[in-house]
């Protein structure tokens, strides 16, 4: 059986825990960040856990993950 093949979109964009969660950077960083706090700006950049039908998807994506 050949090893299976992981979806470098998903592998670049999501992380795996040591728990086995999966991680995924916050929506709406890309563009209109003029009127939006620093507050709310410093708070996008970190990462948080996805939610459960998204972790599902995601682990079809990721094989070993």
């Amino acid at each position: 059986m050949p090893k299976m093949k992981t979806r470098r979109a998903a592998a670049k964009r999501f992380k795996v825990t040591g728990s086995g969660r999966i991680k995924c950077g916050h929506a709406g960083k890309r563009h209109l960040l003029v009127h939006k706090t620093t507050k709310r700006k410093r708070h996008l950049r970190s990462m948080t856990e996805a939610p459960a039908a998204l972790e599902a998807f995601v682990r079809g994506q990721l094989p070993y993950a």
